[in-house]
Order: C-alpha cells, then sequence, then structure tokens
C-alpha cells in the first residue's frame, strides 16, 4: 500500500507550524514598515525568542543534540511549505537559506571544533553565515570554471578572487568559501577546497548589494585580495569543495522547492477568491470558461509539484540515489511557482500588477528560482543525458523517470 498521508505526529508540528504563521507571524509581519531593516529585524529576532521558548518550534532540520527538532526531509516539506507562507517565515524558525544548507554542510563535513565554533552559533540562532562560490566571471552552473585560487603559506592559505550574489554577506559572522586550489587535478570536479572565513577579515571586501529587479535583498559582490585564513579552517578535505558543494546544493535545491509550494499555494488561494469575488459581464469570474481553464492548470501543476518534492524527500531520506529526481523537482517547481503567480495577477487584473497585493512582489521574487541552484537549461540537459543513458542501460527509461512501481 502506498501511503500519501503524514504520520500523527509529522501532521501534529505542520498544523503548529501553520498555527503559528496565522496567529503570530502574519499579523506581526503585517503590522510593521516591511522597508525599515530595522523593524524588520527588531520583528524576525522577537518571533524567533517565541517560536523558541513558547512554541517548540525551532531548527526543525536539525538533530535534537544541535537544539533542533530531528526531522527528515519529508516532514520538512510539509514545515517549509506552511513556514514559508509568510515571507519571514523560515527566518522566525532559523530554516532560512542560506544558513539551513551550511548547518547541514557543517554538520556532516566540519570537525569537532569546526562545529563547536560555527555550526553551534548558527544553530542557537546568535550568528549568520553566507556561501560564497559564485563568480561573475564564469558561467555559476559549472563550478569546475570557478577563478578564485588560493595558495598555501606555511600554516596559512591566501585566497584572491571575485564573487558575487553571496546572500547574506552582509552581517555573517562567517562564510564558507570556495577557492581553486589545484592547478592540475585529475579531474576539473577536483579543483576545488573550501574555506570557512571568519567575517570580517582583511582581503574580505564588500563591495555592494547587487540590487535585482525586487530591489536590494543582502546579494553581496566580494573581493578578495590577500586573504589569510587559517589552514585548519578548510572545510571537508583539499580538492573535496566540489564535492562538497554538489551535497549542499542537492537538499537545498529540494529546501526552496518546499517553500515554493507555500508561495504558490496562496498564489491559488487568491486567485479562486478573487475569482469567487469578483463580477464582470453577468457573472463572477469563477463562472467563466477562461478563468476555470487558469485555475485548473495551477491547480494540476501544483499537485503535481507536492508529488515530486515529496517523492524526492522519501528518496532522500531513504538514502536513495536521489539526484535527477531533485533536479527534475527544481525545474518544474521553479517554472510552476512562476506561472501560477502571473495566471493570479491575471485573474486580479490591474489589482495584481499593483503592490496592493503581494502577488507583484512575490512575482519578482520568483524569476531567480529559474536559474539559482542551476540554470533550467542545465537541469535540462542533465535530465535528457540520465534519460538516455537509462535508456542505454537497461533499453528503457524507467529508471530516469523516477523508478517508480508503475
Amino acid at each position: 500500500m502506498i501511503d500519501f498521508t503524514f504520520p500523527p505526529e509529522v501532521e501534529e508540528v505542520r498544523l503548529k507550524v501553520r498555527e503559528f504563521m496565522d496567529t503570530r507571524v502574519r499579523p506581526a509581519w503585517e503590522a510593521i514598515d516591511q522597508d525599515n531593516r530595522d523593524e524588520v529585524v527588531k520583528t524576525i529576532v522577537e518571533l524567533r525568542k517565541e517560536a523558541h521558548d513558547d512554541w517548540g518550534l525551532w531548527l526543525p532540520h536539525m538533530p535534537p543534540e544541535w537544539g533542533g527538532m530531528g526531522l527528515g526531509p519529508t516532514a520538512m516539506a510539509a514545515v517549509s511549505a506552511e513556514a514559508s507562507k509568510v515571507g519571514i517565515g523560515p527566518f522566525v524558525i532559523n530554516a532560512q537559506a542560506p544558513d539551513e544548507g551550511n548547518q547541514h554542510t557543517l554538520l556532516h563535513w566540519g570537525t569537532d571544533e569546526q562545529k563547536e565554533k560555527y555550526l553551534k552559533p548558527l544553530c542557537n540562532g546568535t550568528a549568520r553565515s553566507c556561501f560564497a562560490m559564485t563568480e561573475p566571471e564564469v558561467a555559476g552552473s559549472d563550478p569546475t570554471l570557478i577563478k578564485t585560487f588560493a595558495y598555501q603559506d606555511g600554516d596559512e592559505w591566501v585566497i584572491n578572487g571575485h564573487k558575487w550574489f553571496i546572500s547574506g554577506a552582509r552581517g555573517a559572522k562567517f562564510a564558507m568559501l570556495v577557492a581553486r586550489t589545484e592547478e592540475d587535478p585529475d579531474i576539473p570536479q577536483a579543483a576545488n577546497s573550501c574555506f570557512i572565513v571568519d567575517l570580517p577579515s582583511e582581503g574580505w571586501n564588500v563591495v555592494r548589494d547587487v540590487h535585482t529587479m525586487s530591489g536590494g535583498h543582502n546579494h553581496c559582490e566580494i573581493l578578495i585580495e590577500d586573504l589569510r585564513v587559517p589552514a585548519e579552517n578548510m572545510l571537508g578535505g583539499r580538492g573535496q569543495g566540489h564535492l562538497l558543494g554538489q551535497y549542499r546544493l542537492g537538499p537545498a535545491r529540494l529546501a526552496h522547492c518546499m517553500r515554493w509550494i507555500g508561495q504558490a499555494e496562496i498564489a491559488l488561494d487568491m486567485m479562486v477568491e478573487r475569482a469567487m469575488e469578483r463580477y464582470s459581464h453577468g457573472s463572477i469570474l469563477a463562472e467563466k470558461q477562461g478563468i476555470q481553464w487558469l485555475i485548473s492548470d495551477s491547480a494540476v501543476e501544483l499537485y503535481q509539484c507536492k508529488l515530486m518534492v515529496l517523492h524526492a524527500a522519501y528518496q532522500i531520506e531513504h538514502g536513495m540515489d536521489f539526484t535527477a529526481v531533485v533536479s527534475m523537482a527544481k525545474h518544474f517547481v521553479a517554472n510552476s511557482l512562476w506561472r501560477i503567480i502571473d495566471r493570479a495577477i491575471q485573474v486580479h487584473g490591474a489589482l495584481g500588477y499593483s503592490t496592493d497585493t503581494p502577488l507583484a512582489g512575490m512575482l519578482q521574487q520568483a524569476r531567480w528560482a529559474r536559474f539559482a541552484d542551476g540554470a533550467d537549461e542545465i537541469h535540462q540537459m542533465r535530465i535528457a543525458q540520465r534519460t538516455i543513458a537509462a535508456f542505454n542501460d537497461d533499453g528503457t527509461t524507467k529508471k530516469a523517470t523516477g523508478n517508480l512501481p508503475l
């Protein structure tokens, strides 16, 4: 039997997160000036304390020994989808990017000393971090091309390079920095290593917050000039930067999908509500076939998104090879998010295009989903390659389409 329900304990947590978001987080978020950074920070800090002390909703993805709730990927799909229905929801429960991915990475790759110094404050919520890999001069989808270079000088590494779109860099207490350490590796994927950089540090220069179509959101350009990092701050082994990055990005891609599902569901709910309320040309919008098609397409896509994310989470949780399904989910959910929000705007008309509803801001934010953590075209290329390889190996593409028992 295939059971598509959550266990009672997971359902209990999901509903608790929903209640917390509905009764405490959303009202607090909507009551402040969201463009006022001081107000935003103050609100998040207060709600974090409430989440930790009063609601027991803190660090859901981390083990109890690190102060977390010990939820697996499938349960996290439920929690993240609920939390992400409010913009600051993931921050309030300390499950936001990039810190969530960095916490997992430190837990898996860090030494005991590194975990004590860097993971512990991250889990306690007393520090933030960033992950510095993307560079303006080379394709972000191909980390083997990274030009930031590190050479060893005694007990230190000296690093020079250029990074950008480093989310959360301003205010971060440390960075995970990926740099090239090998001149002529046996394979291109063994050229990079990862370093933990204490911030601020001499040689780590924040040039600017790169503004996007949705404004500035602490996605920084960094100039690295003779930055010195202690040898003991290498995270993982020498030449394992690519491996570490892929370990981090796989589940992180799915975590993004989980959050996007929450946003897509909000958009669909708003679409239906508007269609039920708006009267035009003799009937409400919900009775018009053109509007029904927009609703139908969105409902079908959201259903597909949820199934793909749950199946990918299941594979991660059971130690299966999840690379292919996460890649497909990331590509599909990112595109569905854009389409569903766009349809919701269409049903709202000029109101949806205005900032009187959250839809315009949601669409601006959604656009980055199709290239962050792997552009659409890269995922499509890999999906095609795996599908062809499956057919060549087995005479069927079954393995490349989820390897489901159908």
